[in-house]
């Protein structure tokens, strides 16, 4: 029987069963075959993982990647032209296949790639058609735009999202609080700092029998769900933030506009008028969570022109000279930090120092 098969068939079963606390262990053990069998679907044994493939694998550039994801013909092209063409400072198109186009647009002085990923299919996830290249490529993205139509928006976001979810990416969401460590021996260890809705020791033994793991302490940090400890013990899952684009807003009224801007995580646009652009980058930009770092010359005024731009996990001194050039540390004595992330203006910091968004540095070196 093929792994698509098998797939089916968990999935078929799984649907028939009644959810309630009898049936908990049943579904927890199929939940873990089915994410075993879709780990093998993507990375077959004996090969090197999922690959983005020939077509789809763009090189990195800039300071964070964004990949446009939807089905074909809701406008992902328009918006990718229309974009770079209305916030690029170049015309920065690099035509490099016919597959993936990329872009990049320079915003708030941060170079952000795009990605044009090609219209997804049902079961891509399985490998349906390239979906498999397309969404290895969206697991690398920094933010993931997920491009609707706003006249049928509802059952394409659902369907995307799963077919995002079978392949691991983790949209809107925290990794799980949910440590868990193999060990040699001693059994299952299970503590949990809040009580449990779904999880107990049976239905944790059981789930992780299903992948040979019979010593393992694991503490639940807050009411875990069987999918929060499977994620975990199958360790490669991606946490991407999301932004649901809801195009075509030219095809309807002003009372349904005012609907659809209560959605989380949406915001309307006509990618052909270029109409709320504005609102778009700036969310992108918030779900980003970048930091631009200005660097300041002894005895100059700072350089606005061309900050050094910082991830949210990524943020300390430390980080900054490491991006600036991998030689700075060994001369570092200490950095004047000015800005929101220090008590005095300046204040004198060392390497492990915390920076915020438009803080200004001065680096000390050794003499």
């Amino acid at each position: 029987m093929s792994i698509l098969q098998k797939i089916a068939d968990i999935e078929s079963e799984m649907a028939r069963t009644q959810k309630n606390k009898a049936t908990s262990g049943h579904l927890g053990l199929l939940k873990a075959k089915l994410a075993k069998l879709r780990r093998e679907l993507i990375s077959p044994k004996g090969g090197g993982g999922a690959t983005a493939g020939e077509g789809f694998d763009v090189a990195k550039t800039g300071d964070a990647r964004v990949g446009f994801v939807g089905f074909p013909s809701v406008g992902k092209s328009t918006l990718l032209s229309n974009l770079a063409g209305v916030y690029s400072e170049v015309a920065a198109y690099e035509f490099t296949t016919l597959t993936t186009v990329p872009g990049c647009i320079k915003y708030k002085g941060a170079k952000v790639q795009l990605l044009d990923l090609p219209g997804i299919i049902e079961g891509a996830k399985d490998g349906k058609g390239r979906g498999k290249q397309v969404i290895a490529v969206a697991r690398t993205c920094s933010l993931i735009f997920i491009v609707l139509d706003v006249l049928k928006p509802v059952g394409h976001k659902k369907l995307l999202e799963h077919e995002l979810e079978g392949f691991g990416i983790r949209l809107n969401k925290e990794p799980p609080q949910i440590t868990f460590r193999r060990k040699e021996k001693g059994g299952i260890n299970l503590q949990c700092a809040v009580p449990q809705s779904e999880l107990d020791i049976d239905l944790v033994k059981m789930i992780l029998a299903e992948y040979r793991i019979h010593n393992a302490d694991i503490l639940l940090k807050y009411d875990a769900t069987t999918d929060d400890l499977i994620d975990v013990v199958e360790g490669n899952r991606v946490y991407i933030p999301c932004i649901y684009l809801l195009n075509k807003i030219d095809q309807i009224s002003i009372e349904e506009l005012d609907i659809i801007y209560k959605i989380p995580h949406c915001v309307p646009i006509s990618a052909h008028h270029k109409w709320n652009f504005d609102d778009l980058l700036e969310k992108a930009w918030e779900y980003l969570n970048l930091s631009r770092i200005y660097t300041k010359p002894k005895g100059q005024l700072p350089d606005y022109s061309s900050p050094v731009v910082l991830h949210s996990e990524h943020k300390t001194l430390e980080d900054f000279c490491n991006k600036i050039h991998k030689t700075i540390l060994k001369e570092f004595k200490y950095a004047l930090v000015w800005g929101s992330s220090v008590k005095h203006q300046p204040q004198k910091v060392g390497k492990e120092h915390e920076l915020a968004d438009e803080d200004v540095v001065q680096i000390v070196k050794k003499v």
